[in-house]
């Protein structure tokens, strides 16, 4: 395809690499019996979702991530699950999401308490309507986690996130369990399924008694499932075990990042190269607006520079930090000093027009963006059988809208 036709920066979803992923996740619910969901906090492209309708529905953060599923995917009517976690709910939230979620998690006892019964009232409704309930669960800190660096693990010492064994013991004296049909724990990321045998004996150890009277039970998101390496038989023999453990009980899975995992790329264009101890090459794509978890994670992404001489499209590989014979330091358009992306190297010299490929950018990058200094959002498209399309284009009224 010609890289030159593409605007930039633009993220670029590939059709066929987004088929391989579902196919994977359909697998796991076909061969373990597990309801598997869109986690929309990592994937929320929702011009795509025709293509993962075999998954089980989606999981969100908060009401418009609630609302895009309900919209864009389907709801309990067409018999798709929207489960909805958050740290705390504010009571219009709750009202919003008696008509769209399935499930409703809850992140302690007094806010499962709050609003329990305005749940109970909706569900009198559904039932007169012929419709499934909405599910209350809580969500439990099994106080282990192999999650790094700290920013990401839900388990550190006073995380907000989780009830903790000995809270979870104080509010079922207090209040009891009434309506709470399952339990929800997120404490992966980016990790095997190893990690999830691990993780589990925590979870038995601490709520045993608790789990053998719950209808479900969601091992929350980060698992790698569609990376090459991933041990999808393992996944598989973990799930079955544990539900033949707990006869009846339903297992969700909610991957963010193994739904877009390697199925698409951030494509920017070099502006400008400058001079300060080495070059530095300056991209219409800035790391803290369109990449931030390379400054959060923090980590290096993977890229490729094309170049165009004579009609003709080179692609090379970057060849390492240091290690190449033209070396350049890769940073945004933006005023912060830290937006820098890496440092990289190649065997031929990179020029102003030349373009670069940064590649599984399409998980979390694409929900994390910011218009700040007024920097335009990537565009949005897809390729598909070697063709570009153009999905969506962003311009001045979705900088300016956002801010008054």
């Amino acid at each position: 395809m010609d890289f030159f036709n593409i605007p930039t920066p633009c993220y670029v979803l590939e059709q066929e690499l987004l088929e391989r992923n579902a196919r994977i996740l359909d697998s796991i619910q076909k061969d373990s019996g597990a309801k598997v969901l869109i986690a929309l906090k990592g994937f929320a492209f929702w011009q795509s979702f025709d293509t993962l309708k075999s998954l089980s529905g989606t999981t969100a953060s908060g009401i418009y991530e609630a609302r895009l599923g309900f919209e864009e995917f389907g709801g309990r009517e067409s018999q798709k699950e929207i489960c909805v976690f958050s740290p705390a709910y504010k009571e219009d939230e709750i009202d919003s999401l008696l008509c769209i979620a399935t499930h409703i998690i809850f992140n302690s006892f007094a806010q499962y308490q709050k609003f329990k019964h305005k749940i109970q009232q909706k569900n009198e409704q559904l039932s007169l309507l012929g419709l499934a309930p909405i599910q209350i669960g809580l969500r439990i800190n099994p106080l282990y986690s192999e999650v790094t660096p700290p920013i990401y693990n839900p388990c550190i010492p006073k995380s907000r996130l989780g009830i903790t064994p000995g809270e979870f013991q104080k509010g079922m004296e207090t209040f009891g369990l009434d309506g709470v049909s399952g339990l929800h724990f997120h404490t992966h990321c980016e990790q095997d399924s190893d990690a999830l045998k691990r993780t589990l004996e925590h979870v038995v150890m601490h709520f045993d008694s608790v789990l053998s009277k719950m209808k479900w039970v969601n091992f929350g998101g980060g698992h790698h499932i569609t990376r090459k390496d991933y041990n999808i038989g393992l996944l598989n023999s973990i799930i079955l075990d544990f539900k033949a453990r707990y006869e009846g009980i339903e297992v969700f899975l909610e991957p963010g990042e193994a739904v877009g995992w390697q199925c698409g790329f951030l494509l920017a264009e070099v502006i400008d190269i400058v001079e300060n101890e080495g070059k530095i090459a300056i991209l219409d794509a800035s790391a803290t607006a369109h990449m931030p978890d390379c400054l959060e994670m923090p980590y290096r992404p993977n890229i490729k520079k094309i170049s165009r001489q004579n009609d003709e499209i080179n692609i090379e590989d970057d060849l390492g930090v240091a290690k190449g014979k033209y070396q350049y330091r890769l940073g945004g358009p933006s005023c912060l000093a830290g937006d820098v992306i890496g440092d990289y190297s190649f065997d031929h010299e990179l020029k102003t027009g030349d373009r670069i490929l940064f590649e599984d950018m399409i998980h979390y990058t694409i929900v994390k963006n910011t218009t700040f200094n007024g920097i335009p959002l990537p565009s949005l498209g897809i390729m598909q059988n070697g063709k570009f399309k153009l999905l969506k284009q962003f311009n001045y009224l979705d900088y300016k809208n956002r801010n008054g």
